[in-house]
């Protein structure tokens, strides 16, 4: 039986004071985690256009997606079904974050990059590896980085 695969974006959000912007993730049917904002690419979207909207309809944080750059492609098998989630990371911010999704959330924080907390939604915790070079990948995914410039 085949699953379809799922795809989507976790958007990197740097304050300019040296911390990161993350959510307390309440999804029913799941263990509470910690994540950054991000979800699932609509039709006919970009990652950096999934990243600005998801951004703007979990935080209220409105960012240009033309700002926003792919850091990686990473893929794993975590949920028994192939899923496919940009690293993406948006220009730095301090704007507030407000609640949105009350449902999948339940409080976005400024966290110290070097003190994350956790347990980190899975996805994020890939995103994390590849923005955060001391943050620890977890086993199970694969890391399809991308080269910009040049």
């Amino acid at each position: 039986m085949s699953h379809s695969p799922m795809l989507g974006a976790g958007v990197i959000v740097p304050g300019p004071d040296g911390t990161v912007l993350i959510g307390r993730r309440t999804t029913a049917g799941e263990p509470p985690t910690w994540s950054l904002p991000g979800g699932k690419v609509d039709p006919g979207e970009s990652f950096e256009q999934t990243a600005a909207r998801e951004l703007a309809e979990e935080t209220g944080i409105v960012l240009p997606a033309e700002r926003m750059r792919v850091l990686a492609v990473l893929l794993d098998h975590h949920l028994g079904r192939p899923r496919l989630t940009a690293a993406v990371l948006a220009p730095p911010s301090d704007a507030p974050a407000v609640v949105l999704e009350p449902q999948s959330c339940a409080g976005w924080e400024r966290v110290p990059v070097g003190a994350l907390p956790e347990p980190m939604f899975f996805p994020s915790a890939l995103v994390l590896s590849r923005w955060l070079p001391d943050y620890p990948a977890p086993s199970g995914g694969f890391v399809y980085p991308l080269q910009h410039g040049s």
